[in-house]
């Protein structure tokens, strides 16, 4: 009996000392690997540098309050009661039981959020409580789509205008490479960031991925007061890049009516003097749920855009207005490959449908302008989609910087470490959805994935030959920070194609 006990003893003991040993190979072999990738994305990075180029971008800044979601937040079973029961989500926030479900409605489905909430009092009463807590850290920073792609892009060795009000408190915040049309205001706008982790559980919830929810209570950027100093400073500045981003400020503000239709219009005006021949334009896409915001959108600012930047999300929404007319709140938080592809594709014909259908060569139809660049950010992958005959450069390079960007931004941190990073992309992937379309098997020496296709414009009777390029991210595996994640990576993908 002992020695049948000792030698079951001594083959439990083996099994798991060779457990440990086989992961132990497994962690080295993929440590190894993740440092292959990761030298060849540097080298990517690197191999053309920035040429200072002018970069004027709008509209708006605000001061981001920075708090844990799960330990800010007070989970009641009401909340996953209601959830379950109806799969409501409320458009319009008015108190904070309706708050509470529309981050429980985000958080459980890992989605990024930006919210308008017209109830001052129950927002300021928030901030307070996460200024005031002795248990809850939170901390300020610069916040605002147009300020942190500037920070980003100025980082990188561009010459930044930036249309934006602030502070002279968060002026300081600025780099020097960015200079500031606006002029100093009393009290910046406040957004509320509730950032969460993978696998963060908020009572019966739990998140599948790290990202944020976004409350605020905007007065200045609604009404994109910046504006008119702006177009002033740009008569001068000539850009190589024209940047249209924070209209997401505008998504269910009570505005009197016309006057948002009025703002949109002046941003038109703006994007349309810009030179066709030296200024490209690019629009950066956010979290947008109201439906007429985003037709207004493909009236005034889409058509006269050259470059789009989104995540998942915001791709799954513009193609769902574009084909069928209705909003989409939602969509996977870590879509495969082929899949986000066939969304880009189908976006890029549809726009490029619409501006030759519509091109008349005099007019409106003079000043409209082809997409031609989709830039696509998600968790696991950078994906690009670029017009072969269009003046982006370096596509590949940029989609490799793009990649090491998310890294960093996420991580909080300059230095890109490979045990503080993991892979979520397969071996290969396919480049579509559809039945018996080739695959790409992923190389380590060469991690980015580049390849050529002719797109058919089946309305507008004609091809378009595309570089499309696919990038793998190191996924920061402790996220530190995920707002203002998609201001940087567009804006480092940005700099190296100008």
């Amino acid at each position: 009996m002992f020695s049948l006990l000792s030698t079951a003893t001594m083959l439990g003991a083996f099994t798991a000392l060779f457990a440990i040993v086989f992961q132990a190979y497994l962690t080295s072999n993929e440590l190894v690997r993740l440092t292959v990738i990761l030298q060849h994305l540097r080298d990517l990075e690197v191999e053309y540098p920035v040429q200072g180029p002018r970069v004027a971008i709008g509209y708006g800044s605000c001061s981001d309050l920075h708090v844990r979601a799960t330990d800010f937040l007070e989970y009641s079973d009401t909340i996953g009661q209601t959830l379950n029961a109806s799969e409501y989500t409320f458009d319009d926030i008015t108190n904070e039981e309706e708050f509470l479900l529309n981050f429980a409605y985000y958080f459980q489905r890992g989605a990024a959020a930006e919210r308008f909430t017209a109830n001052r009092e129950m927002f300021m009463g928030l901030v307070q409580r996460a200024k005031k807590s002795s248990t809850v850290q939170h901390h300020w920073a610069l916040g605002g789509n147009a300020p942190v792609i500037g920070t980003r892009m100025a980082i990188e060795g561009a010459n930044v205008l930036l249309g934006a009000k602030m502070s002279a408190k968060l002026k300081t915040h600025l780099r020097p490479e960015v200079q500031l049309t606006g002029s100093l205001i009393e009290d910046d706008d406040i957004h509320l960031i509730l950032e969460y982790n993978t696998g963060d559980s908020w009572g019966d919830l739990v998140s599948p991925r790290a990202n944020r929810y976004i409350l605020h209570n905007d007065h200045h950027n609604p009404y994109l007061s910046s504006l008119e100093e702006f177009d002033s400073a740009l008569a001068g500045f000539e850009p190589h890049l024209f940047v249209v981003s924070g209209l997401q400020m505008m998504d269910n503000y009570l505005y009197p009516v016309g006057v948002r239709e009025k703002l949109l219009e002046r941003v038109r005006t703006q994007m349309q003097a810009q030179s066709r021949t030296a200024t490209l334009i690019h629009f950066e896409m956010a979290s947008f749920v109201e439906l007429e915001l985003l037709q207004l959108l493909l009236r005034t600012v889409l058509p006269y855009s050259d470059s789009i930047g989104m995540n998942e999300q915001e791709l799954d929404n513009l193609q769902q207005v574009l084909e069928t007319g209705r909003i989409s709140l939602v969509a996977d938080c870590n879509p495969r490959v082929a899949h986000s592809l066939d969304q880009a594709r189908a976006v890029f014909r549809k726009l490029n449908e619409d501006f030759y259908r519509k091109q008349s060569g005099t007019g409106d139809g003079a000043t409209r302008r082809p997409l031609s660049r989709i830039h696509l950010h998600t968790l696991a992958y950078q994906a690009f989609i670029v017009a072969k005959d269009s003046r982006w450069q370096y596509t590949k390079n940029a989609a490799a910087k793009a990649s090491l960007t998310a890294h960093r931004h996420v991580c909080a941190t300059t230095i890109v470490n490979p045990d503080a990073a993991y892979l979520q992309m397969d071996g290969s992937f396919a480049v579509s959805a559809r039945s018996g379309a080739r695959r790409i098997h992923f190389n380590n020496r060469d991690p980015v994935s580049c390849w050529e296709e002719t797109l058919e414009l089946r309305e507008a009777g004609r091809t378009i030959a595309v570089e499309l390029c696919v990038a793998p991210v190191l996924i920061c595996k402790n996220a530190k920070q995920t707002v203002g994640a998609g201001d940087n990576i567009s804006g480092a993908g940005l700099v190296l194609q100008i």
